[in-house]
Formats: C-alpha cells, sequence, structure tokens
C-alpha cells in the first residue's frame, strides 16, 4: 500500500476512534448506557448493478435488487420481521 494511501486509512481509524470514545463520554455525562443496535441484514454491492441482501447471522443472500433504494428497503423489511419473530432478534 502507499505510504499516503496508508496515511488516510490510520487517519480514518484514529478519528472513527476518537468518535466513539466521545459518544461513549456523551453518555457517561447524562448517566445512562449507550444504546445497542445490531443490524441482522446488510447490502452489498456485486457487480456493477447489483445488491445483495446478506444475513450476517447465517452468512447467506436472502434476495438481491438492482437498485440500492429497493436493495436498502428490502432489508429494512427483513430486519422487521426478524425482530417480530420470537428468538429473531440477536
Amino acid at each position: 500500500m502507499q505510504s499516503l494511501m496508508q496515511q488516510r486509512v490510520d487517519g480514518l481509524q484514529a478519528l472513527r476512534l476518537r468518535a466513539i470514545i466521545a459518544t461513549s463520554e456523551f453518555y457517561s455525562l447524562i448517566g445512562k448506557e449507550e444504546p445497542v443496535q445490531k443490524v441482522r441484514f446488510q447490502v452489498k454491492t456485486v457487480g456493477s448493478k447489483a445488491y445483495h441482501i446478506v444475513d450476517l447471522v447465517t452468512g447467506k443472500t436472502r434476495g438481491f435488487r438492482f437498485e440500492y433504494a429497493s436493495a436498502v428497503d428490502y432489508a429494512k423489511q427483513l430486519e422487521d420481521k426478524a425482530n417480530r419473530l420470537p428468538g429473531g432478534a440477536q
């Protein structure tokens, strides 16, 4: 990896870490625990015009769409359905 690219990656990692620390500090100031939000379905780009909706628990593709917005909508539908089922939320 080129040195400029490595510097950029290192800088972004440092910023992510600072954001995580700042969020923790803000929640500790108000005396509350940070909310835990786990995502089960993720939209992944496959090729140049296809999007797979992948179940992160099983690693299997649950569907695909050719538009990003419709892929995100479908992932949200699957997320809602999984949260409604008993034992569906991980």
